[in-house]
């Protein structure tokens, strides 16, 4: 959950006097919980080390000129899950995924405070190449974008241009399968990506994205352009996609959140209004403001 939250979004029911102080994430921290195991049998049973976070964003402000467009965030976004980012046009969330590498730098007249460390490293360090985190934190755009090139030269290019020096067949083969297009285009890798469907093109762009092995994907809004065919093929690849990646996904449908994401996070006016599990952000907010939103009182 957010520190930032207002007076207005106070939780909707006060807990019990004994229940447990959520973390920053809505979970109990670690030490406060009961080692059940522990008790029944009498005696100290090991306890597993909690998995650490894969980015974890602290106090984040950003600034377009003098618009204060994100407001003190913090939040952890935990490995292998998909986080969905939700809340009304111009809340911010677009802004926050670009945040995360380092593509608002590329706008004049912005301005970042705070910290965004991925695996604990400060991706805004001073000594931090703005290239490598780009490149270990991948995109993916709201319109598909393939380049006026071959489907095999989309997918070697990034690849190519960072000196791969492994089978690039393998890889470009492996990226397509991760996408879910491969079957699609396998006897055809040699013609142009612009002849290929809206839909594949999306998967084409992932697939473009993977090839040059990020960390984390991040994803805008990918399937708003995209009929209810090409959409399920992509959120079915975003499903598979978590066993080997982190992602986070802007959408403005509240059913697709609830669909592929594991955590979902709701913005509004630049704020961090309350992040939980999904089933629980959309069945039992802890917000007045964040029920509002998710049962249609405004958007």
């Amino acid at each position: 959950m957010p520190t930032n939250e207002s007076t207005e979004d106070a939780p909707r029911t006060p807990p019990p006097a004994s229940a447990e102080e959520p973390s920053a994430n809505g979970r109990p921290d670690a030490s406060e919980r009961p080692d059940t195991e522990s008790s029944a049998a009498g005696g100290e049973a090991p306890t597993e080390p909690a998995m650490k976070p894969k980015l974890n964003i602290n106090d984040l402000h950003f600034w377009y000129g003098d618009n204060h467009a994100l407001q003190g965030i913090t939040m952890d976004i935990q490995p292998h899950k998909v986080t969905a980012l939700i809340g009304p046009s111009g809340c911010g969330k677009s802004t926050l995924l670009r945040c995360l590498n380092r593509m608002n730098e590329l706008i004049q007249g912005t301005t970042l405070e705070g910290t965004i460390l991925v695996d604990g490293q400060d991706i805004y360090a001073e000594n931090t190449d703005p290239v490598m985190v780009r490149r270990r934190v991948g995109m993916v755009f709201q319109k598909p974008n393939p380049f006026p090139k071959t489907i095999y030269k989309n997918v070697a290019w990034g690849a190519e241009i960072n000196g791969y020096t492994g089978d690039i067949d393998a890889l470009v083969e492996r990226s397509l399968r991760q996408a879910a297009l491969w079957d699609e285009v396998k006897d055809r890798l040699h013609t142009n990506a612009l002849d290929l469907s809206g839909g594949q093109q999306q998967r084409l762009c992932i697939a473009r994205t993977l090839a040059v092995q990020p960390d984390v994907v991040l994803m805008d809004e990918p399937a708003s352009a995209l009929d209810p065919i090409a959409t399920s093929k992509v959120e079915e690849t975003i499903t598979e996609l978590k066993k080997d990646y982190t992602i986070v996904i802007v959408t403005h449908n509240m059913q697709q959140a609830s669909r592929i994401s594991d955590e979902t996070a709701f913005l509004y006016m630049g704020r961090l209004i309350e992040m939980n599990p999904t089933d629980q952000l959309f069945t039992r907010p802890e917000k007045d403001r964040t029920e509002a939103y998710v049962t249609g009182r405004f958007g």
